[in-house]
C-alpha cells in the first residue's frame, strides 16, 4: 500500500519527510498471531519500548499494533522539542515519594535528552538534532518576576546555573531579537529536532531488529494476554498500552486521560536578513512565561515552527480530524508570533496543523506494569513526550524483562496511578474552564501589571 496523500498533510514534519521515511504504509495484520510482547501504538512510546526490548533480547517476538501508520499521532505532529520537561512539579513528586526521588527523576530526564541523541546517531537517523537549549522569555515585569522565582526555585532544589539560569536582557539579545524581552530563563537540556524523522526512523530501526509493525490495524480491545483487532488477535504474555491521547477510545479507558489539542503553524523558509533579526542561531527552542503555553523552534530548513494551547477540549474525549483545524487559534498564534518577531509579518505561513495530547487527571505522567495481568502502560506526558517517552520505553523494557536491579525501576513515576477524570459533562466543563482561566489570566496581567490570582488557584487543579 502506498503512502496516503493525507499523511503528508498531517504536519510540516510529515510534509518534509524524505520519501524513504514517509512510506509505503505497512500491511495490516493478516491473521491471528502470538508474540512474547504485544504493543498497542506505534508512536514514540511503543517504538522506544520495542527498540530497547529487541536490543536487550533479539529472540523476543514483538508485535506493534497501529491503527493508522507509525507516527500518525503526536509523535509526528509535535513542536520538535526533545526536552527534560516533566509535567508534575518537583513538590508533587516529592509528596508521593521523597525529595531525593524528585531530584533523581529530574536528573533522569536531563540524561534522557542525550540518550535520544545517542540512539539517533547510532542508528544513523538524521533527525536535524540541535541541542541549543530553551529560552523562556520574559516580556513583562510580571513574567520577569515569575521567571526569577523559577530560577530561585531550581536553586532551592539543588540545581545550579548549568541546569537553569537567568539571562539579562543584554544576554537574551545576543541570542534572539524577540521584541520586548526583559530577560529569560535558560536551560541547556533541550534539543530541537524534526519529530517525524525521529519516529519514522525509529520504526525502521525496530524492524531492522526484528520487530513486526502492523499498520491499519485498530485495537478494538486491550486485555490481559490479548489485543483484539478486526483482523484477528495478537496473544502475548505481556501487553503494553502506548496510546497516549488516543487512550479514551479503548474500552475501559474512557476517563484515563483527557485528549487536549495543541495547534501549530510554520512559516515559509525565511531569508537570512530575517534570521539576522530573529536570531536563534543555535536553534534554541523558545517560549515565554505567560500562563497559556506557547512553544517554537527554528527548523533546520530555516522556518519558524510555532504552536500553543487554546483549542477546546471536545465532549466525550472525542478526537476527529476536523479538530486539528481551529482558524481562530491559528490566527491568535500568528498574532503572538509576529508580536514576538515583527520581521515575520510579511512572510507566508505554509503549514497549519494540530493534534491531541494526553493529560492525566493529576498531571503526573506514569509508566508501569501489572505483574498480575501482564498489562503495561506509559503516557500522560501533557505534551512533553518527545524525551519522556524514551525514558518510558527504557523503563517498560526493564519491567517486561523483570530487571529488578534497574535504577530506572526506582524512579517515582513507576507504577504511579493517576485518578480517573470526572465523567461528562464535568470533564468537558472543567478542562475548558481551565483553558479560559489561563487565557484570561494572561489578559489580566497585561492590563494590571500584577500577577493574576486566578492562575495560581487553577495551578492546584493542574497538580502543582
Amino acid at each position: 500500500m502506498s503512502t496516503s496523500p493525507g499523511d503528508r498533510r498531517l504536519s510540516l514534519w510529515w510534509d518534509t519527510l524524505p520519501d524513504e521515511l514517509a512510506g509505503p504504509r505497512r500491511p495490516a495484520l493478516d491473521a491471528s498471531t502470538t508474540a512474547d510482547v504485544a504493543i498497542v501504538g506505534a508512536g514514540y512510546t511503543g517504538l522506544w519500548t520495542a527498540y530497547y526490548l529487541a536490543q536487550a533480547d533479539p529472540a523476543l517476538r514483538i508485535v506493534v499494533v497501529e491503527k493508522e501508520t507509525a507516527g500518525f499521532g503526536a509523535s509526528g505532529r509535535n513542536g520538535g522539542w526533545c526536552s527534560a520537561l516533566f509535567p508534575a512539579s518537583w513538590e508533587k513528586i516529592a509528596r508521593t515519594s521523597s525529595r531525593e526521588a524528585a531530584v533523581r527523576m529530574q536528573r533522569a530526564m536531563f540524561s534522557t535528552v542525550d540518550e535520544v541523541g545517542r540512539v539517533a546517531a547510532q542508528e544513523g537517523l538524521d533527525v536535524h538534532w540541535a541541542k541549543g537549549g530553551t529560552l523562556g522569555l520574559s516580556r513583562t515585569p510580571v513574567q520577569a518576576q515569575r521567571a526569577r522565582t523559577e530560577v530561585g526555585h531550581a536553586r532551592a532544589w539543588g540545581f545550579g546555573p548549568e541546569d537553569y539560569a537567568w539571562l539579562s536582557a543584554a544576554e537574551v539579545a545576543e541570542r534572539t531579537g524577540a521584541r520586548g524581552a526583559m530577560g529569560a530563563t535558560f536551560t541547556p537540556h533541550t534539543a530541537a529536532i524534526h519529530p517525524a524523522r525521529l519516529v519514522r526512523g525509529l520504526a525502521a530501526a525496530c524492524e531492522r531488529l526484528g520487530v513486526r509493525i502492523v499498520e491499519n490495524t485498530p485495537a478494538l480491545a486491550l486485555e490481559p494476554g490479548v489485543v483484539r483487532t478486526p483482523h484477528g488477535q495478537v496473544r502475548a504474555e505481556r501487553v503494553v498500552r502506548a496510546t497516549e491521547g488516543y487512550t479514551p477510545a479503548l474500552p475501559g479507558y474512557r476517563r484515563a486521560v483527557a485528549p487536549v489539542y495543541s495547534l501549530m503553524l510554520a512559516t515559509e523558509p525565511l531569508p537570512e536578513e530575517v534570521w539576522a533579526e530573529v536570531g536563534l542561531a543555535r536553534r534554541e527552542t523558545f517560549n515565554d512565561h505567560r500562563h497559556l503555553i506557547i512553544y517554537g523552534q527554528r527548523t533546520a530548513d530555516g522556518r519558524l515552527a510555532f504552536g500553543g494551547r487554546g483549542a477546546p477540549y471536545h465532549y466525550g474525549s472525542t478526537i476527529r480530524p476536523e479538530y486539528d483545524r481551529e482558524p481562530g487559534v491559528f490566527a491568535e498564534l500568528w498574532r503572538v508570533l509576529v508580536d514576538l518577531f515583527p520581521a515575520l509579518a510579511d512572510h507566508a505561513v505554509t503549514h497549519t496543523w494540530g493534534g491531541a495530547l494526553g493529560v492525566p487527571r493529576d498531571w503526573y505522567a506514569s509508566v508501569g506494569l501489572d505483574p498480575r495481568t501482564g498489562v503495561g502502560w506509559a503516557g500522560g506526558y501533557v505534551g512533553d513526550g518527545v524525551g519522556t517517552s524514551n525514558l518510558a520505553g527504557r523503563t517498560l523494557a526493564d519491567l517486561v524483562l523483570d530487571r529488578r536491579d534497574s535504577d530506572l525501576l526506582s524512579l517515582p513515576w513507576v507504577n504511579h496511578r493517576s485518578p480517573r477524570w470526572e465523567p461528562e459533562p464535568l470533564r468537558f466543563l472543567g478542562v475548558n474552564a481551565g483553558l479560559r482561566v489561563m487565557t484570561s489570566a494572561d489578559h489580566a496581567e497585561q492590563r494590571s501589571g500584577r500577577p493574576a490570582r486566578r492562575a495560581a488557584v487553577f495551578e492546584r487543579f493542574l497538580g502543582h
